[in-house]
């Protein structure tokens, strides 16, 4: 059948209407935002930690759509998430009533719709610094910028420009680098070629010029995430820690500078781009404060994953085959020897959702 011109020109009008009534159907959101305020999508940009998949059919060891990890996802299906269920990009959703879970943007059952309400970009082993992304075989910030734009385009495909403005300026986008270019880049490979305050300062240099092409794009609200105690990770005790495995300073350290130096380059943003709002978050002490005080979470075990026997399992090395993994994740602050559980993940977003939302309007 021949469409006539008429009934051809309504059908994009037609289908936009379609996807906004499909994604007005949201999730109760569990944080109160400012009246007149919304927050129309979420759009993440990162490494392992926010990755829901996108590393799936990427040729790297840094994947991990296979048990056990997502054993407490929904029917107990490894997504490519690094953790046992969801992880924070999918708790930051559900915090602000967008969605259930933020899916990958390379997903290839992805649905129109969800491109309106957010995917994320990230992909496990990338950082701020190109050589941490060909290290861990990974889609680096510039390809993530380039799948942003690809997004862009098929946004406008199906809603038109102005909508897709509106989306861009007042969804908030998260973005969440540099644990692996402290632990590997630097500590393994850059240490030997000079001191971390000046590879601090390269990485924030990095983190600015890539939150100013956001801006150019149509971008004005940003969360930054801080890196985390990465000297306190399972594996980095492991590693460094010493016979008693505590947590490791020079790492730590390495953290708090890289953060005061972020938060430092975030307000410079903010002060030459005042119509957008980079907003530096803390989770450093958020992370901190759980493992030195387990008990007001309920947690027991602190210093191991549950994977494996906690200590160095991480990505292909926690897997069905390993019989030490725990049973009860729940007292587990870690999953692997990297990454938290859900439980952990839950708890930190809601406190850092709550105390930052505010910033972003």
């Amino acid at each position: 059948m021949v469409l006539s011109s008429s009934s051809s020109s309504t059908m994009p009008l037609v289908v936009s209407i379609f996807i906004i009534i499909l994604c007005m159907r949201s999730t109760e959101a569990l944080v109160k935002l400012p009246e007149n305020e919304s927050v129309p999508a979420v759009i993440v940009f990162g490494d392992s930690i926010v990755d829901p998949g996108n590393n799936n059919n990427l040729a790297t060891v840094s994947k991990c759509n296979y048990p056990p990890y997502g054993r407490d996802f929904q029917g107990g299906k490894p997504t490519g998430r690094f953790s046992n269920g969801k992880i924070p990009s999918d708790f930051i959703a559900e915090e602000l009533g967008i969605k259930k879970l933020l899916p990958a943007y390379l997903d290839p059952t992805l649905q129109p719709a969800d491109l309106l309400t957010g995917v994320s970009f990230a992909s496990g082993a990338s950082g701020y610094d190109p050589l941490t992304s060909k290290i861990g075989s990974a889609y680096s910030l510039s390809d993530q910028l380039e799948m942003f734009k690809e997004y862009i385009g098929k946004l406008q495909g199906l809603v038109g420009e102005e909508r897709t403005s509106t989306v861009l300026s007042k969804s908030i986008i998260f973005v969440v680098q540099g644990s692996n270019d402290i632990t590997s880049t630097y500590f393994i490979v850059r240490q030997r070629h000079g001191d971390f305050a000046s590879y601090a300062d390269y990485l924030v240099t990095l983190a600015s010029s890539f939150l100013k092409e956001l801006f150019a794009l149509g971008v004005r609200r940003v969360a930054v995430l801080s890196a985390p105690p990465l000297g306190c990770l399972p594996s980095q005790r492991t590693l460094a820690g010493g016979v008693q495995r505590e947590c490791v300073d020079n790492y730590n350290d390495a953290s708090k500078l890289f953060n005061t130096k972020l938060s430092s380059g975030l307000n410079s943003l903010n002060t030459n781009f005042p119509l957008a709002k980079f907003v530096y978050v803390d989770i450093y002490n958020t992370l901190l404060d759980i493992i030195q005080n387990p008990q007001k979470s309920g947690f027991e075990v602190v210093n191991k994953g549950c994977c494996g026997t906690g200590l160095i399992e991480v990505s292909i090395l926690c897997n069905r085959y390993n019989p030490f993994t725990c049973d009860d994740t729940k007292k587990y602050v870690f999953w692997d020897s990297f990454h938290p559980t859900e439980r952990a993940y839950r708890i930190i977003i809601s406190e850092i959702i709550q105390k930052y939302v505010d910033g972003f309007f």
